[in-house]
């Protein structure tokens, strides 16, 4: 499977010094082409998630379908779904985002994630409760623990009567929340892909330890919520501007526009913040390495270089000297240049 994923992407972007690649064992990544690895990496696991039931030419067909935004009322909390409904799906992908856990901001993800698979697997992509353009849960605040039965609760209520099955795509903390809905999923859950996972705290992170203080915060938090969301007064062609030309200079027109609708209404960063509190008190414990190893069959990682939440070295630390390396595309696939979220 690493050899085919090694060949397909070679293939895929034409690396122009193929003496690299074989010489070294990290094939760097640039940053405009990052997006597309992720797609192949979910394209060749997913075929192989299948067990043979979508061919290959099947999955390079074409499909002009778009992707749906609709709301769901999951345990009487309301979420943001984007999703896209093959014709005669073959599996149901359904992804969990990081954290903001805004689902627009992976719209177009889903929609080139779609594509990729050939019009073959219908695709949904569950936001975080209470993290919504309006503030349907009156200011709820939802735990990290409260994420993940939220997810599980759509499992059961939405996807219960699904005929295919299903594979369990998530990012950063949502890889972390995915993990967790694996072990307590049916046997209809047949795979899971975790990119760039956030699964445990890095002590020595600057950054982490900073945004860690604040969101242990209450005041801080409280405060930053409500600095964050004055700057939905502002016109909106002047709060895009300020965002396109701040955090949001490599970003598309699709996530700008999600970060001025949601993350400048007060309830959205405040759920932001109190998660990532969470978030951080849960992932002092050690992974459920364990789990992993038992599992291996059916989980996948992608970890980047250079990521805050998901490093290197969490893979170094497990791998390749025991069986844990098998589930990790590494040392033949690195991201360089990688900006992920919590």
């Amino acid at each position: 499977m690493l050899a085919d994923l090694k060949c397909y992407v070679a293939l895929f972007f034409q690396h122009p010094d193929s003496s690299v690649a074989q010489k070294s064992p990290i094939i760097t990544v640039k940053l405009s082409e990052r997006i597309h690895l992720i797609f192949s990496v979910i394209f060749l696991l997913c075929f192989r998630a299948s067990s043979g039931d979508m061919g290959s030419e099947n999955l390079l067909s074409q499909s002009n379908k778009s992707v749906n935004l609709r709301l769901s009322n999951v345990s009487i909390y309301t979420a943001e779904v984007l999703e896209i409904e093959a014709d005669d799906p073959k599996l149901h992908v359904l992804f969990v985002p990081g954290n903001p856990g805004v689902i627009t901001f992976y719209k177009d993800f889903v929609q080139s994630l779609y594509e990729h698979l050939g019009g073959n697997a219908s695709i949904s992509a569950i936001g975080s409760a209470a993290q919504t353009k309006k503030n349907y849960d009156h200011g709820r605040l939802f735990s990290l623990d409260e994420q993940v039965e939220h997810k599980m609760d759509f499992i059961r209520q939405e996807l219960q009567n699904t005929e295919v099955p299903i594979v369990l795509v998530g990012h950063s903390i949502g890889a972390y929340v995915a993990l967790e809905m694996l072990k307590r999923s049916s046997e209809k859950v047949i795979y899971y892909i975790g990119l760039y996972p956030f699964l445990a705290l890095i002590r020595p992170s600057v950054t982490q330890s900073i945004i860690g203080r604040v969101a242990a915060s209450n005041i801080a938090s409280t405060a930053l919520s409500y600095i964050i969301a004055s700057l939905g007064i502002l016109p909106s062609k002047a709060l895009r501007f300020l965002v396109s030309n701040s955090l949001g200079r490599s970003w598309s027109a699709t996530a700008v526009e999600a970060a001025c609708t949601h993350l400048s209404q007060y309830h959205v960063m405040r759920n932001v913040l109190f998660m990532t509190m969470t978030e951080f008190k849960q992932l002092t414990k050690t992974p459920d390495w364990a789990f992993m190893r038992e599992n291996q069959s059916k989980i996948a990682f992608l970890f980047g270089v250079d990521d805050h939440w998901g490093p290197q070295e969490l893979y170094e630390e497990h791998s390749p000297d025991d069986c844990l390396g098998s589930l990790i595309f590494k040392p033949h696939l690195v991201l360089t240049d990688l900006q992920a979220s919590p």
